[in-house]
């Protein structure tokens, strides 16, 4: 799955006309990048929710490309506005499998990829999400998750590390106990991710690892024209 329903509200006045994951770097959009890095690892069955000018992507995109399938959940058409992470990914839960990536659609991380190892990896560990990390941007000076010695995202550490937004969730993640949203999200609640993950973390269900290529979170025009630099 694909995050690209947020308004983009601090990337304004580039965003009042254009979605944010449509912005371009390096003369493509930048949803491209992670469409293109899933397909390279053999991942090309993909979700993709929408909101804010959410009309424009599937524009852009159709339902085939770069050799993937691409189904949309329009959030913005179904009630109005985005859902939030959470709510959004259980909103798009009947159309993603037991196990699957989510990746932000106004991330840069040219580096990253996307493999069936990490996958098996996940299965194999019997957790029920996997966060890459990255070293903390200026943005972030404080971080937003640890990783302990075993391998666990911890909710509380000296040292935290900041979320990329990549990461592998079972679908089981989104499901009671820990969301009493309905899967499907009929009623379209907005419910945000973090304090999921940090309920998840204090049982031991959340494992992460820290990622060192190249990553941006493109959230102001300054940091766009400094990437296409």
């Amino acid at each position: 799955m694909i995050l690209a329903a947020g308004r983009g509200e601090r990337m304004r006045p580039l965003t009042d006309v254009t979605p944010k994951p449509l912005l371009e770097v390096a003369g493509k959009p930048l949803m491209q990048w992670p469409i293109e890095a899933l397909a390279a690892g053999g991942f090309t069955e993909l979700v993709v929710n929408t909101a804010w000018l959410g009309d424009q992507i599937p524009a852009r995109f159709g339902d085939r490309f770069g050799g993937c399938t691409i189904a949309y959940s329009d959030e913005g058409k179904d009630f109005g506005g985005a859902l939030e992470t959470a709510g959004g990914i259980v909103r798009a839960l009947p159309m993603l499998g037991d196990v699957f990536w989510v990746a932000a659609g106004d991330v840069f991380a040219p580096d990253f990829r996307f493999t069936r190892e990490a996958v098996d990896r996940f299965i194999s560990s019997g957790r029920l999400a996997h966060l890459w990390l990255v070293p903390n941007p200026a943005h972030n000076p404080k971080g937003d998750f640890g990783i302990a010695a075993d391998g666990s995202a911890l909710a509380e550490a000296e040292h935290k590390y900041t979320f990329s937004t990549i990461a592998l969730y079972r679908a089981s993640f989104f499901a009671p106990p820990r969301s009493d949203i309905e899967a499907g999200n009929p009623q379209g609640i907005k419910a945000p991710l973090a304090p999921l993950l940090r309920d998840a973390m204090r049982s031991g269900l959340v494992g992460a690892e820290l990622y060192t290529g190249h990553w941006t979170d493109v959230g102001t025009p300054e940091r766009l024209a400094e990437l296409n630099r």
